[in-house]
């Protein structure tokens, strides 16, 4: 009985161990993660929420009209009481100006939107020397699985690798499969899957390398953790029954 416990506890550490290939991150980025940084602006998306500034240099008071009002200095303005006064992006792909009306957004970055309420404000006669800000106010990425906190995060940052999310969320625990880290996007109504391998560098030079705001990142568990969960509970039944089998005999023995 002690002998076959123990061959069942060597044998559930055995099934139990990563190997170091298995968990260190980026192993080959000194060939396959040097080169161009691919930054990339994403384009805005509906329901987003925006924060738009418009500004006049020569004559403050008159880009009032094309501003939202709010209640509160700017200094003491939460990111929430930020987005409930910002602009929602329709279904549509398109938000409400003040005095311009509906405005497209669809295909536009934050920047290229930004651009276009220019041009249209020079190109109105309303300001003549117009200078618009647009940021997006409210990108959050998913991260479930295998991290340490798991959860939904908001971030403001123009470009957040997938490295930096994973962050946020604690990184991987030591049972976190490194080598399949499941990315879903969605672009334009189309929902894009793929699979990154973190133990090598070849994901950096991809579209992926950056998270996009609405992105879910699943971590799913490694093979030894797939396993020993598994094995786990079968050592406590064969223990179990074996315990009791042994009992039995003892006593019938006696």
């Amino acid at each position: 009985m002690k002998y076959l416990l123990m061959f069942l506890t060597a044998l559930l550490f055995l099934n139990s161990c990563a190997s170091k290939k298995e968990v260190l991150y980026l192993q080959d980025i000194d060939t396959k993660g040097v080169g161009a940084i691919p930054y990339q602006t994403p384009n805005i998306q509906p329901n987003d929420i925006l924060k738009i500034t418009i500004e006049s240099s020569m004559s403050p008071e008159t880009a009032i009209p094309y501003n939202r009002s709010v209640g509160q200095s700017v200094q003491s303005r939460s990111i929430e009481l930020m987005q409930l006064e910002g602009y929602v992006v329709s279904l549509n792909n398109t938000v409400n100006i003040p005095v311009l009306g509906e405005i497209s957004s669809e295909n536009k970055t934050t920047h290229e939107l930004a651009q276009h309420i220019t041009e249209l404000l020079v190109s109105g006669g309303h300001l003549a020397d117009a200078r618009v800000d647009v940021r997006l106010l409210n990108a959050k990425i998913t991260i479930l699985g295998e991290v340490r906190s798991p959860g939904t995060f908001n971030y403001t940052d123009q470009n957040m690798t997938l490295l930096q999310a994973l962050g946020y969320a604690g990184d991987l625990t030591i049972n976190g499969e490194r080598t399949d880290i499941l990315m879903t996007r969605e672009v334009d109504g189309v929902r894009k899957v793929t699979h990154i391998d973190l133990t090598s560098a070849e994901f950096m030079n991809s579209e992926f390398y950056f998270v996009k705001p609405n992105d879910l990142i699943v971590v799913n568990p490694n093979n030894p953790k797939v396993k020993s969960a598994g094995f786990i509970g079968n050592v406590v039944t064969v223990a179990t029954v074996i315990s009791l089998v042994f009992s039995i005999t003892i006593l019938l023995t006696r």
